[in-house]
């Protein structure tokens, strides 16, 4: 007989509605909009991505990423997107939500600097059309365990990291953040932020 439990145990959690797939949607609603902020900040992922694809390990400064997103790249668009006094990081969405486990994912994604904030954006940017399959394989077989979603998760990233071998070994084999916040919420509390991006990381490590 199946138990309350049981069902607890195995019910899918909403990966729909995370601190970064709530950024995500709300800055990439209209992304052909004239002054359309997240088209900005593709413009730099762009750029970020195709920098350290072409010389994997090489240190970016804020200027070659600039001189990569030309024409549309200046000093000033390059701080709306990262830096201390970027609009709309990522960073402020965990901290805005305000729960532990949001507030563990800042505090372990605080970078010192910009450029640093910005590989971590991109990787989130480069990651989302695996994460949105990973979500829509998942919530159509569900309910599955927390072993069989976290598999699914580990899947997803190993296929991002396939495609995109320099970016996932950027910054130490740092995990996309909202893989780490996938990962917590699979676990309910029982993982933290710290332990799930070890865990990410060392997935990372196997294909490189």
């Amino acid at each position: 007989m199946t138990t309350l439990m049981d069902l607890t145990q195995t019910a899918t959690p909403d990966l729909t509605n995370t601190v970064t797939h709530r950024w995500h949607r709300r800055l990439s609603a209209n992304p052909d909009a004239k002054r359309s902020h997240w088209r900005t900040k593709t413009v730099y992922f762009r750029a970020v991505a195709g920098l350290v694809a072409a010389a994997p390990g090489t240190q970016l400064t804020w200027k070659c990423i600039v001189e990569a997103a030309a024409p549309h790249g200046s000093r000033s668009t390059f701080y709306e997107v990262a830096g201390a006094h970027a609009r709309h990081p990522l960073i402020e969405a965990f901290i805005g939500d305000g729960r532990t486990d949001a507030m563990s994912i800042a505090l372990h994604y605080r970078r010192p600097d910009a450029v640093a904030q910005l590989i971590d954006e991109a990787k989130v940017w480069s990651y989302w059309p695996f994460r949105e399959r990973m979500v829509d394989a998942v919530t159509a077989a569900a309910p599955l365990s927390p072993d069989a979603l976290e598999a699914e998760v580990v899947e997803s990233l190993h296929k991002w990291a396939r495609n995109y071998p320099a970016l996932a070994a950027a910054l130490n084999h740092t995990p996309p953040a909202c893989a780490v916040e996938d990962l917590m919420l699979i676990r309910n509390g029982q993982l933290a932020a710290v332990r799930a991006a070890t865990k990410l990381t060392e997935e990372l490590r196997k294909t490189a």
